[in-house]
């Protein structure tokens, strides 16, 4: 364990998290409602700091990044913990364990991490599996030892960070992929135990106020969050606020977490979604969870419409581009981060 940030001292030896917009008050000798933080004595420690409970490596485009160093491997790791409840969760044994699972097993320090990167040939180290947002510390201080060695660090998270904390998590980060759940405080509210409101305010700090590379992925649940006018709302927002240039992923719903007699998403739904999304200004929009849709997963120029980057799956073909994201046929340079 550490000492955690983002907190302050209160009243009768609790204390008050700061970390994400709950805002939690943590009686001493209780622990948050995202699992990670526990109020000991009146100080308030990150409990599952180097304890990771899930290490692998992974295709970069498995996070999904499409913009990021494509066709690289990325290392992997999550902890125990979220911030969020939601419903559709695919990750809930890792996201919400019992009160009193052990948060790991033996302590993994940021540079042993740093370091098997390293020696894998591995570009990148990812905070994903559960919401990195409830192990900041443990996140950052690995991004720390990454870039002493001239690694990059990556996190894919909801989103849902407080004021205080959003900036200093994500200008010490390579590259992100944040989900976005839906365009309608009412789903939030329902389905995830949060609001919408702080996790648009983290996405246009990212894009305003660091220079971490931005994505963004949307899972379309039938019923829910699929209708055509949320569709067009939601698009149009980043398209305005984060920018044309921003990749945006819609992912298929499965069936999960509590939501089991749900239907998974049409691939129809996917198309159209995209449709929405082009004619709105987005200029890379992509499809995931779902096969058969080739043409939705690969890159293409936005002038001149060669093919970039071919997908399968989660293999990546560099066809039509040089290392710095140029075009081969018009010169264009497609936004991303390519070496």
């Amino acid at each position: 364990m550490k000492t955690a940030r983002f907190w302050q001292p209160a009243e009768n030896g609790a204390v008050k998290c700061s970390l994400c917009p709950h805002r939690c008050r943590i009686a001493a000798g209780a622990r948050s409602r995202c699992f990670g933080r526990v109020n000991r004595g009146g100080t308030l420690t990150a409990e599952t700091w180097g304890r990771p409970v899930t290490m692998q490596v992974d295709p970069i485009e498995k996070k999904p990044l499409h913009h990021f160093l494509p066709g690289s491997r990325i290392l992997s790791l999550g902890t125990l913990g979220c911030n969020l409840a939601c419903r559709f969760c695919q990750n809930w044994g890792l996201s919400h364990p019992r009160s009193g699972m052990d948060p790991g097993g033996r302590e993994v320090r940021p540079e042993e991490v740093a370091l098997a990167a390293e020696r894998g040939g591995i570009p990148a180290v990812a905070a994903t599996y559960n919401e990195p947002a409830v192990w900041a510390e443990y996140a950052l201080d690995i991004a720390d030892a990454c870039h002493e060695k001239g690694l990059r660090m990556v996190a894919v998270t909801a989103g849902y960070f407080s004021a205080e904390s959003r900036l200093e998590f994500f200008r010490k980060m390579d590259a992100a992929n944040v989900d976005l759940k839906s365009f309608r405080d009412d789903f939030y509210k329902r389905l995830c135990g949060a609001w919408l409101a702080p996790v648009l305010e983290t996405l246009e700090a990212i894009r305003k106020e660091t220079d971490c590379w931005l994505e963004v992925t949307t899972l379309l649940i039938p019923g829910l969050n699929d209708s055509e006018a949320e569709i067009d709302e939601l698009t149009a927002w980043i398209a305005e606020h984060l920018g044309e240039g921003t990749p945006l992923h819609f992912s298929a719903f499965h069936p999960d977490g509590e939501l089991r007699d749900g239907s998974p998403t049409p691939p129809a739904t996917l198309r159209r979604a995209r449709e929405l999304a082009r004619e709105n200004g987005l200029r890379h929009v992509y499809v995931g969870n779902v096969r058969g849709e080739e043409d939705a997963t690969a890159t293409f120029c936005p002038d001149c419409g060669a093919r970039l980057i071919d997908r399968e799956g989660f293999r990546a073909k560099i066809l039509k581009m040089d290392a710095d994201g140029r075009c081969q046929v018009c010169g264009r340079i497609c936004e991303g981060v390519w070496n």
